[in-house]
């Protein structure tokens, strides 16, 4: 079976400074261009069979800069939406709910553009996006590149693991990383994790 590659978008502006970034459609910072650059070796020799992004640009580019041409699209790829806590640090967010956690807590809803959404909710989309790659996994096309956010690309691997949403708080992923989901005995298992080149 192939492999499942995870690519989180290279630093923000904001991702830097800790604040939570959605939807808000934040561009790569210079460190950011960087990091995506420096993917790049890494997929040089390889030809995935299925390269699928964030319509975000900040994971738009990152494909663009790491090299991997071809890629669709696909709207499920989409960061955590934030709701009223887009923009605003895990810091900030405390000073009000000391105990709070984006896994456990969620968050209120924000605007129209920033509805807000569960962990269930996102598991939801990685379950779709999941399913749409499983064909090209299964039948061994080679292998399907994600390049997207991190709170997406952990909830992805807690479900593709068979663990809820909410267990994705346990796979830390860095900006501009490659992480490689993979099987051992017909069983999935996390084969590479937070990796540059």
């Amino acid at each position: 079976m192939s492999d499942l590659l995870l690519v989180r978008h290279g630093e923000t502006a904001w991702s830097a400074t800790g604040r939570h970034t959605g939807r808000t459609d934040v561009p790569l910072n210079p460190r950011g261009v960087e990091e995506a650059i420096s993917l790049a070796p890494y997929f040089q020799d390889r030809h995935p069979a299925l390269v699928l992004t964030s319509p975000l640009r900040r994971a738009a580019a990152t494909a663009r800069l790491a090299g991997l041409s071809g890629g669709v699209t696909d709207p499920d790829l989409y960061e955590w939406d934030y709701g009223g806590y887009e923009g605003i640090t895990t810091a900030e967010i405390q000073r009000e709910r000391p105990d709070w956690s984006l896994w456990t807590d969620g968050v209120p809803p924000g605007d129209e553009e920033h509805p807000g959404e569960d962990a269930a909710q996102v598991g939801a989309r990685a379950d779709r996006v999941l399913a749409r790659v499983a064909e090209v996994l299964r039948e061994d096309r080679g292998n399907v590149v994600l390049v997207a956010h991190a709170h997406l690309l952990r909830v992805l691997t807690a479900r593709y693991l068979g663990l809820p949403p909410e267990a994705g708080r346990l796979f830390l992923l860095r900006t501009g990383t490659f992480s490689r989901l993979s099987t051992e005995h017909g069983l999935p298992v996390v084969a590479g994790w937070n990796t540059r080149p």
